[in-house]
């Protein structure tokens, strides 16, 4: 009887580590990712995940999309383990700071200005975008036109400061200049609402346009380095193993094949990429990159 029992036991503790085994092989690790709205917001980031995930089932995915600023100060929380933003003058902050390190660039776009058709500020004759922020800065002065801001010191409300800051002007408590709080696709509709002039990053306002969501608004300036925007991808410090090996081998993923796969994202939807892919250009966007963290 004592050896049926320990029979019995013994082949108990072997299913009970064989079902253990199993359930530890089919878990995921999961990796927490700070993002930018604008790569969330397009599908271009779930996107690279799910391509990824086809080469490495065992991980997955938590993006929590909000604005630069905050996906930085959530890392410096320890909130996540990998950033993906476009801020470069708050990104260099929380380089010096040690917060983030590894940094790749890995695409870009432009901003664009965009307003009523009717455009009453006159933007789409502007030479520059301080010249159409200059005008836009009249035209509410005069009482003909609003602006929208993100508010959210984001990777675009960053921008925007930066252009007002430039031209000499400050928007800032005047009653046709409005801010949010709020992300890029809520803040382009609060604009078509209000038939005012915001600034964008140009994936975000396709995305949206494409879906008959903002008739009232048209792109007024676009195109010029002044309006570039570069995206990077970091990791966070305090990120530690198996998280951190999954994360660099999803970075080494997104600034090599993936480059291919950021080239041809939202051709076939909209006509025109929604993003740039980095590997061509990649002297020319550190230089610049380096230019804004700077300014």
């Amino acid at each position: 009887m004592r050896k049926i029992y320990a029979i019995l036991l013994i082949a108990t503790i072997a299913i009970t580590g064989l079902i253990s085994i199993q359930l530890h092989l089919g878990q995921k690790t999961r990796i927490r990712i700070t993002t930018t709205t604008s790569l969330y917001a397009t599908g271009l980031l779930d996107y690279l995940a799910s391509e990824f995930s086809k080469r490495e089932a065992s991980v997955s995915f938590d993006f929590i999309p909000v604005g630069s600023g905050e996906a930085l100060r959530r890392a410096e929380l320890g909130d996540a383990c990998m950033v993906f933003v476009h801020a470069p003058s708050l990104e260099k902050k929380y380089l010096e700071k040690g917060v983030i390190t590894d940094r790749r660039i890995f695409a870009y776009n432009y901003f664009i200005i965009v307003g009523p058709a009717s455009d009453p500020a006159g933007v789409s004759d502007a030479k520059s975008p301080l010249e159409a922020f200059s005008k836009i800065y009249q035209a509410g002065e005069a009482g003909k036109a609003c602006f929208v801001s993100r508010g959210d010191n984001s990777g675009t409300h960053v921008k925007e400061l930066s252009i007002w800051r430039a031209a000499g002007l400050n928007p800032s408590g005047k009653p046709w200049y409005m801010e949010t709080g709020s992300g890029m696709s809520a803040t382009l509709l609060v604009a078509n609402e209000r038939n005012a002039y915001t600034l964008s990053d140009i994936g975000t306002y396709l995305k949206l346009r494409s879906e008959s969501r903002l008739p009232n608004l048209r792109i007024l300036y676009q195109g010029g380095v002044d309006l570039i925007n570069i995206y990077s991808v970091y990791l966070v410090s305090t990120c530690e193993d198996p998280e951190r090996d999954l994360a660099i081998e999803f970075m080494d993923f997104v600034v090599g094949d993936g480059q291919d796969l950021i080239a041809s994202y939202g051709v076939d939807r909209y006509g025109r990429p929604l993003f740039n892919p980095a590997k061509d250009n990649l002297s020319w966007l550190e230089e610049t990159w380096s230019r804004l963290a700077s300014s």
